[in-house]
C-alpha cells in the first residue's frame, strides 16, 4: 500500500504552493495544464483523496473559530476565552468552545468533530494527557490539510504553528526572587506533574532562582499535584514536616489551599508563611488574606491568539508566492507581579 499523502506533502514534493495543488486537483483553469496534470498524476499515484477539512476551507468559510481548552475551572482560561471572543466578534467571527477535560481522547474527538466543516481554524491549549503521551497526530493532520491552529499556554515545540505564551520560567524566577528579597530562605514549591509544559517551566524558574542566590536546592520541598481534589493532604504534610517560610504555587487554587491548610495548623500568613501564586483571578483578590500573584494577562493572550488566527484566515491565497515557505510566530505576553497581603 502506498503511503497516504497530504496537500502539504504534495506541494513540497512538486515545489509548488498548497493553493496550486488544491486548484490543480479541482481542475482550475488558473493553473497551467502541465502543472495540473503533474499534480493530478502525483495525487493519483499516491491515492490522495481530499477530505472535509480541505473542502470546507477552500470552498466556503463558516466565520467560526473552534476553541479547545483543558478545563474551565481556572480563571485564566475563562479570561483567554473572553479575549478571543472580543476580537472574534469585532471581526465578524463566532466561536465554539470545547473542553478536553485534560483527556487526550476527548481532545482528539473534539478536533475531529469541529474539523468536518464546522469551523475555519483552531485556538487550543493542550490537555495533560496529550502532553504526557506526546502524541500530536490529530493536530498535524488538521494543519497539513490547510486549517490553521494557534496554540496558547500549554504548547508543544513538536508542532509547527503559531503560539502565544508567557515566559513562565522568567515569571517564576522573579516570583521566587521577590520572596528571597523579603528574607525568605526555605521556599517550597507546589506544582503540577512534569509533563505539563507550564509546570515544568515554572519549576525550572524556581530552581534557578534558588541556585542563583546560593540557596541549596532540596527536592523534598517540591510537591507535584496531579489532581486538585486531593492536594490538601500533600500540602498538609509539606507544611507539617518542613520548617518552610514561603511557598510558590503554580496556580491560585493551590495557593488558596495552602493558606487554608496553614490556618488550620495555626500558621499565620504572611508572618509565618509567605505565599505567591500564578493566575491573578477572583480567588486571589478576595481570599483572606489576599494573594500575591503573577498576572498571566489571559485577556491579552486571547486577543493576540484570535488576531493571529483571523489574519491567517483572512489572507488571500493568491497573494502567496509559489515558493514561499510557511512561517509561524511565537508571541510572548509579558507577566507582572501583583503584591498583596500574602507576602507583605
Amino acid at each position: 500500500m502506498k503511503k497516504k499523502v497530504t496537500l502539504k506533502q504534495i506541494a513540497k514534493e512538486l515545489d509548488v504552493s498548497i493553493s496550486t495543488v488544491s486548484k490543480s486537483l479541482r481542475n482550475s483553469l488558473e493553473i497551467g495544464e502541465d502543472t495540473r496534470l503533474k499534480v493530478q498524476a502525483f495525487a493519483k499515484f499516491y491515492h490522495y483523496k481530499p477530505n472535509n477539512i480541505a473542502l470546507s476551507l477552500k470552498n466556503r468559510k463558516t466565520k467560526t473559530i473552534g476553541i479547545i481548552i483543558p478545563e474551565i475551572v481556572h480563571y485564566f482560561f475563562s479570561t483567554v476565552i473572553n479575549g478571543i471572543e472580543h476580537v472574534a466578534n469585532e471581526k465578524g467571527y463566532s466561536v465554539i468552545i470545547c473542553l478536553s477535560d485534560d483527556s487526550f481522547d476527548k481532545e482528539v474527538l473534539n478536533m475531529e468533530l469541529l474539523a468536518n466543516g464546522s469551523i475555519d481554524g483552531f485556538i487550543m491549549s493542550l490537555s495533560k494527557e496529550t502532553q504526557q503521551k506526546k502524541d500530536f497526530h490529530h493536530i498535524s493532520e488538521v494543519i497539513n490539510q490547510g486549517m490553521p491552529v494557534v496554540m496558547f499556554d500549554r504548547i508543544t515545540n513538536d508542532i509547527q504553528c503559531d503560539k502565544v505564551i508567557n515566559n513562565d520560567e522568567l515569571a517564576a524566577y522573579e516570583a521566587v526572587q521577590s520572596l528571597i528579597d523579603k528574607g525568605r530562605k526555605k521556599i517550597a514549591l507546589v506544582t503540577t506533574v512534569d509533563y505539563v509544559s507550564v509546570g515544568k517551566l515554572r519549576t525550572d524558574g524556581y530552581t534557578k532562582a534558588l541556585l542563583d542566590n546560593n540557596i541549596p536546592f532540596d527536592e523534598n520541598l517540591i510537591i507535584k499535584i496531579e489532581n486538585i481534589e486531593n492536594c490538601g493532604i500533600k500540602i498538609g504534610q509539606l507544611l507539617e514536616d518542613k520548617a518552610i517560610d514561603a511557598v510558590f504555587a503554580v496556580n491560585e487554587l493551590f495557593a488558596v489551599t495552602i493558606i487554608k491548610t496553614a490556618n488550620k495548623m495555626g500558621l499565620k500568613v504572611p508572618d509565618d508563611l509567605a505565599v505567591i501564586a500564578f493566575t491573578d483571578g477572583i480567588i486571589s483578590k478576595y481570599s483572606t488574606p489576599t494573594i500575591t500573584t503573577i498576572s498571566q494577562r489571559g485577556m491579552e493572550m486571547g486577543k493576540v491568539a484570535a488576531k493571529i488566527l483571523i489574519e491567517r484566515l483572512d489572507a488571500e491565497e493568491e497573494e502567496l508566492e509559489e515558493d514561499q515557505e510557511e512561517t509561524y510566530k511565537t508571541v510572548v505576553i509579558e507577566t507582572r507581579l501583583i503584591e498583596r497581603e500574602s507576602t507583605n
